[in-house]
């Protein structure tokens, strides 16, 4: 990946967590007590646990873990989990390396998927849309009363990243915080302190500019709304619908077992990372765990609009941003980044040449669920580092080659 530069050059772990915010700074170059599990023990899947395929395994699939493996050794990961389908028909799942020194990774573990919360999100906002229970253009004094320009900010422009906040990731007083404290636990008011201290960048819905604060605060305002904790709210509108049964919020650092651990040498020390907290991902309720079959599953029904309306599905794939963005007085090109029709965010999600995608890297751990509607593709994959593997989300990498083979005609290209 080569991101266009930011005003300042936060150290390694930012440049690792921002996952999406660093492919769309690619792509305008070039075009994030745990609650209850859903179901107890492994699988899930329509009954099915989340195993490798069984052998052998035919040409396609055979070449698709040639190329993973190479990309496994090209790029000196410690582990590499992936998933692919085609019409929701498994085509392969396997893991390569190792969790732990020993300890071989398997398909069934779980980790940290950071902003793929986000993609679950919008589609169940969607929803709330279509029931005619809220209106995208609704602005969001009613809830969030303490938010500055309330009455101008609707649930539409929080979805979206056009209300000009500030990202509180980019914060250097929050990303020196963080990387001395690693094991904090961060509250809401913590977190949104950081962008509320700043002037907004544009008037809201002039311009478009990455922030987590707008997900923070959507996640308070539909929790609102709904009277329901959103981690509740997902299960019944996408974890439950979807069946993912090992998708799950955790308000604690834990992650269920087995656990895919990770390593990072962010800090300038490799050092294991897998427990530090990652409450300052996102609000309470959306902090959440997966694997590699869930993320695929994921991957095919948010990308094809499963739980929505033809309507609703449109408006996920352009809900307006499309032709905002740009450099203004106030806001540098780095920052305000131009939204095309090829390269643009959706209503959580990322849409790259038709792609639809969710790219979470922080902490050690890199993922990305990629959906081509055109071919009914899915990929999943998810990865963690040794010492010397190149900073930026190398699941992307390995998934960019996957889909080369399999869709030539529609490159992922998010980097």
């Amino acid at each position: 990946m080569a991101p266009t530069p930011l005003p300042t050059r936060p150290h390694r772990r930012a440049r690792a967590r921002r996952g999406l915010l660093c492919a769309l700074l690619a792509l305008t170059v070039q075009t994030s007590a745990a609650a209850p599990a859903l179901a107890e023990g492994p699988g899930g899947h329509g009954g099915r646990d989340c195993v490798r395929t069984e052998r052998p395994l035919d040409d396609r699939a055979r070449q698709i873990l040639d190329m993973t493996r190479k990309a496994k050794k090209d790029l000196h990961l410690n582990s590499v989990e992936l998933k692919v389908t085609v019409d929701g028909h498994e085509v392969v799942t396997d893991a390569l390396g190792e969790s732990m020194t020993g300890v071989p990774a398997r398909p069934d573990m779980h980790f940290r998927a950071g902003s793929v919360a986000f993609a679950h999100i919008g589609t169940a906002l969607l929803q709330l849309v279509e029931e005619g229970r809220v209106r995208l253009d609704d602005t969001v004094e009613r809830w969030l009363p303490d938010l500055p320009k309330a009455d101008q900010i609707t649930l539409r422009m929080l979805a979206t990243n056009t209300t000009g906040l500030h990202d509180y990731v980019t914060d250097p007083a929050f990303l020196a915080e963080l990387e001395a404290h690693p094991f904090r636990h961060w509250t809401t008011k913590e977190l949104l302190s950081y962008p509320f201290s700043h002037s907004f960048w544009y008037a809201p819905g002039t311009n478009w500019s990455y922030s987590h604060a707008n997900y923070v605060l959507l996640i308070t305002a539909l929790e609102k709304i709904t009277g329901t904790r959103i981690d509740e709210f997902l299960k019944q509108r996408v974890w439950g619908p979807l069946e993912l049964r090992n998708t799950r919020n955790n308000f604690t650092p834990d992650i269920p077992r087995p656990v895919l651990h990770a390593f990072t040498a962010e800090r300038g020390l490799y050092e294991e990372s897998t427990f530090w907290n990652p409450s300052w991902t996102t609000a309470p309720g959306a902090v959440i765990t997966t694997d590699i079959c869930d993320l695929a599953r994921s991957a095919q029904a948010i990308g094809s609009g499963e739980l929505l309306s033809p309507r609703s599905y449109r408006t996920l794939l352009n809900p307006g941003t499309v032709g905002l963005g740009g450099a203004t007085a106030t806001c540098p090109a780095t920052i305000c980044l131009k939204q095309t029709e090829a390269a643009h965010f959706g209503l959580g999600v990322l849409v790259v040449n038709g792609w639809l995608v969710q790219n979470p890297s922080f902490s050690g751990y890199a993922a990305i669920q990629a959906y081509l509607p055109s071919e009914r593709l899915a990929i999943a994959v998810s990865t963690t580092k040794t010492a010397n593997t190149p900073d930026g989300n190398t699941a992307e990498d390995v998934a960019e080659r996957i889909a080369a083979k399999l869709a030539p005609d529609t490159p992922l290209t998010l980097g």
